[in-house]
């Protein structure tokens, strides 16, 4: 099974993430995938991301992190700023298509793309104190020039869960569609963007880059960070609970009477 799939509809190129069994969680190989993918759709005229079947992405695959492996969790993070980085810097404007939840390192995905269209399906919210990691990768710092730094330190602290239409109203998506019409009205956006210049869309582009380019010091700053704190308790613990469904224990905490 292919991880990362692309399809080329006229000039649109859709990128579907392809790992259903774990809500379309990305590991370091599937973030190479991706990669790939985006860098080589530079000559569509559109990038769309979505994801295969109830879920757009989880985030990072947290398996990893029960029993971590320090030189693949490092690849791991780092490459989730590398295919970040090529939505960003990629001529063409990119549109994420969320198809349902958009959570942890999958809403920073949200968070990274130009624009995003929503299904009435679709919830969005970060994961990281939760489970023991944190979102540096955009929920503590783009996505505030996005909805706002009280709404984003919500987000980023509280993990919790966000409905398409709560999204919508603080802007974090473009707009929200019936579930059956997200394809439908993802090739509109798209078509309107195919009716303009190329060349000026990638300069209006590039000038609209200015909060990502503001944080970006502070997102490398951030992993490293994360990657000093491979393989502590939180992190294991955080994971570990996770995958047990359960209330996580952390290491320090102790109950007083």
């Amino acid at each position: 099974m292919t991880d990362v799939v692309s399809e080329r509809r006229g000039e649109v190129a859709w990128i579907r993430l392809n790992r259903p069994d774990r809500m379309n969680a990305y590991d370091q190989a599937m973030a190479d995938e991706l990669i790939t993918a985006i860098r080589d759709a530079a000559d569509a005229g559109v990038i769309v991301i979505t994801g295969t079947d109830r879920a757009f992405c989880a985030g990072g695959f947290l398996a990893n992190l029960q029993d971590p492996d320090p030189a693949e969790l490092r690849g791991m993070f780092y490459n989730s700023l590398r295919f970040t980085d090529e939505i960003r810097n990629s001529p063409r404007p990119v549109i994420a298509a969320v198809n349902g939840a958009a959570a942890g390192g999958g809403n920073e995905l949200v968070v990274a793309c130009d624009l995003a269209i929503a299904s009435d399906r679709a919830t969005f919210g970060q994961t990281g104190p939760k489970i023991g990691s944190a979102p540096v990768l955009g929920g503590t710092n783009l996505l505030a020039a996005q909805i706002g730094e009280k709404r984003a330190k919500e987000v980023s602290f509280l993990c919790r869960r966000y409905d398409a239409a709560t999204a919508a109203e603080w802007g974090w998506v473009n707009e929200v569609v019936p579930h059956d019409e997200l394809d439908e009205a993802v090739t509109r956006w798209a078509d309107d963007l195919l009716a303009n210049s190329p060349r000026y869309l990638e300069i209006a582009k590039i000038s609209s880059n200015l909060w990502w380019n503001a944080s970006r010091d502070n997102m490398l700053q951030g992993l490293g960070m994360l990657v000093q704190a491979i393989g502590s308790d939180d992190m294991v613990e955080g994971a570990s609970a996770f995958m047990q469904k359960r209330p996580p224990q952390w290491p320090g905490r102790a109950t007083r009477d």
